[in-house]
């Protein structure tokens, strides 16, 4: 997937709606470590990752950072409580690698158009994906949660400082240190 226009099926909206949708995207390069956007921020922007890896998360009141997920490519990144009226952004979103990214102004579709039935399976994925992670951050053991980290982003394990994956995971560097030294010895002795 090249583009957040491909995920939406040809003949699906009308040559109208196609193109003040496309109109609505802007594609643009990121450094690594460009904030794209800050708590507090009113802007109503979502992201897609075309190339590169983004990650939303939120500070608490003594700096330390929580990450909220991460984005790879053809993932869409936002702080979804800007569709709450009135609602500022809770999360940061900035780049972990120098990403190229479609920058979809204001909502993805418009009141009038349809979702394609992809759309609706990738944003039932995603609160999938969230609503699993909230049961395990409540009830999982660190290495429980670890791995389904390895399993829900396959492809970026490798892409990111430990420290990240750590806070993503909402324990001490340390602590993970430990799980993944204990499961490369389970693996050793299988």
């Amino acid at each position: 997937m090249q583009s957040f226009l491909d995920l939406i099926p040809q003949g699906k909206l009308s040559d109208e709606a196609y193109h003040a949708l496309a109109s609505r995207i802007i594609t643009r390069r990121v450094a690594k470590g460009e904030i794209l956007l800050r708590k507090g921020d009113k802007m109503r922007k979502h992201y897609f990752v075309k190339s590169g890896l983004l990650r939303s998360y939120t500070l608490d009141d003594n700096g330390k950072e929580h990450i909220f997920m991460f984005a790879p490519e053809g993932w869409i990144i936002s702080d979804i409580g800007w569709q709450v009226p009135g609602k500022e952004a809770d999360l940061y979103i900035d780049a972990v690698e120098s990403s190229e990214v479609e920058v979809v102004e204001d909502g993805l579709i418009s009141p009038t158009d349809q979702p394609s039935e992809e759309a609706i399976q990738r944003l039932t994925n995603r609160i999938y994906v969230l609503q699993k992670r909230i049961i395990l951050l409540m009830s999982a053991s660190l290495r429980e949660r670890y791995l389904d980290f390895l399993a829900t982003y396959p492809a970026i394990a490798q892409r990111v400082p430990q420290k990240m994956i750590a806070s993503y995971l909402g324990v001490t560097p340390e602590a993970l240190s430990k799980i993944r030294g204990d499961l490369t010895k389970q693996d050793r002795h299988q």
